[in-house]
């Protein structure tokens, strides 16, 4: 089994900051890409940020220059630095993490389980 376990979400004010993590733990030969996807009430769920194993990274219009992604390899973990916060950032943050079981096996999809940011106005 492969597990994704998110943290760092909560309450903050716009302006503020929060950093999530996400770590991925069980049966793990590597991981490729790793990311971040959110989804607000009555909305459609949304890439945030992506980064490869090689640390190339893509972000979503509406978060460039304010959030950065951060991978570390050794921990099997990535992070969510999110700055200058705004409440349209507000909702539930999923990890994914795209990962190979064994040498030469097929990547899988795993997501973690979301933690919630609200950002007040």
């Amino acid at each position: 089994q492969v597990q994704l376990v998110e943290s760092g979400g909560g309450l903050v004010q716009a302006g503020g900051s929060l950093r999530l993590s996400c770590a991925a733990s069980g049966i793990i030969f590597s991981i490729n890409d790793m990311g971040w996807y959110r989804q607000a009430p009555g909305n459609q769920r949304e890439l945030v940020a992506t980064i490869t194993s090689g640390g190339s990274t893509n972000y979503g219009d509406s978060v460039k220059g304010r959030f950065t992604i951060i991978r570390d390899n050794a921990k099997n973990t990535v992070y969510l630095q999110m700055n200058s916060l705004k409440s349209e950032d507000t909702g539930v943050y999923y990890c994914k993490a795209q990962i190979q079981r064994r040498p030469g096996g097929y990547d899988y999809d795993t997501w973690g389980q979301g933690t919630q940011v609200t950002v007040s106005s």
